[in-house]
């Protein structure tokens, strides 16, 4: 189900002025404080009126100008996360999660209590009152509730920013689970690269009030006008291969094997991979005699120097993209051009766990 976001709203002397239409799946509002995300979220919630604009999940329209239409929040059909689970205090986990399900039309019922209890993985907890209940916990709660409310459109709003590293990267998961195996879209707000490297399908990048950039998060996270040249990455798509006996796991890339601490994926699960620039070393040949296990094999598809000591450079690996963030002295002293075969260095020990996540894609896209 396509979401289409056209809106245009002044706000003092902030102006929104966004028109993007968004495929199936989870959907990214990303950038920094100020860029409009919050406001953009505001009018879809129903909790401002844009001066102009239509906002529709599919043929479900919230609002549109043209057609006089106008949605209350109460009629929406949106499931929100926020930051805080706020869940009823006096209530079991049980009773919030039926909560939701009041709100549901009967005929809109959707997922199931069972299902949504298997999906989320909180059996264990349906006696218990939040009270008993960790943040991660607490929050997939939060999330059954929303997708028992029969929603035709879930709001996700910076729903991790509150938790700490370990809850985190409990949570995610969770949300790529959503992401793979729930129809409903999902429009999630973040400020973290990171998260929009594991969940996105789409990324739309606020700046000022506009798009600066939409796309998939390859596309996006690797645009230094977006990120900034400091957190330019790439997103690699990937299939576990072995895990061995030492803690590594072998990963099939379009530009070569990986080799990362130990995924927790099984055998032959599709991945997403993402690899900061800055991490990335680059040899002319094929290098020997190193303790880095990661060498990727790819050809030069661009080299944009930056305002400072810094340069980008591109390389071309099958469909997609690998980013390199070096200086201009190395560039120039390794004779670098478009075109080239070139080697990426990069250690197992570079790439986080939280930067690897799960991820669903066509057989044409491998």
């Amino acid at each position: 189900m396509s979401l289409a976001l056209q809106v245009r709203h002044q706000l003092g002397a902030f102006a929104l002025d966004v028109d993007v239409t968004a495929p199936p799946g989870v959907t990214v509002l990303f950038g920094p404080s100020g860029s409009g995300k919050t406001t953009l979220v505001n009018a879809v919630a129903g909790l401002l009126r844009p001066d102009q604009g239509r906002i529709a999940a599919g043929d479900w329209v919230l609002f549109d100008t043209a057609a006089r239409r106008w949605l209350p929040p109460h009629k929406r059909r949106l499931g929100y996360i926020f930051q805080e689970a706020r869940l009823f205090p006096h209530m079991s986990v049980r009773q919030n999660l039926l909560y939701g399900r009041w709100f549901a039309p009967r005929a809109a019922r959707g997922e199931s209590l069972e299902r949504v209890v298997d999906l989320l993985g909180i059996g264990h907890l349906l006696t218990r009152r939040p009270g008993a209940l960790s943040g991660g916990e607490k929050q997939r709660v939060a999330i059954g509730r929303a997708l028992l409310a029969g929603p035709r459109l879930i709001l996700a709003d910076e729903p991790l920013a509150a938790l700490d590293e370990d809850r985190k990267a409990e949570i995610l998961p969770y949300f790529e689970r959503l992401r793979d195996e729930v129809s409903v879209p999902i429009l999630y707000v973040s400020h973290s690269s990171a998260e929009v490297a594991r969940l996105a399908t789409t990324v739309i990048a606020l700046r000022e009030g506009r798009v600066a950039a939409m796309g998939p998060p390859a596309q996006v996270l690797a645009d230094a006008s977006v990120v900034g040249v400091r957190e330019l990455a790439s997103v690699l798509r990937a299939r576990v291969d072995a895990h061995h006996a030492d803690g590594l796991s072998e990963l099939a890339t379009a530009a070569g094997v990986l080799h990362l601490p130990r995924v927790a994926e099984p055998v032959g699960a599709r991945i997403r991979v993402r690899i900061m620039g800055h991490e990335v070393i680059l040899s002319r040949e094929a290098p020997v005699g190193l303790s880095a296990l990661n060498i990727l094999r790819g050809t030069i598809a661009e080299i944009q120097p930056g305002k400072g000591p810094a340069a980008r450079v591109v390389l071309a690996v099958g469909e997609e993209r690998l980013t390199a963030r070096v200086t201009r002295r190395a560039v120039q002293a390794l004779g670098l051009e478009p075109g080239q075969t070139c080697h990426a260095i990069l250690k197992s020990v570079a790439v986080a766990p939280e930067d690897v996540g799960k991820g669903r894609w066509s057989e044409r896209a491998e």
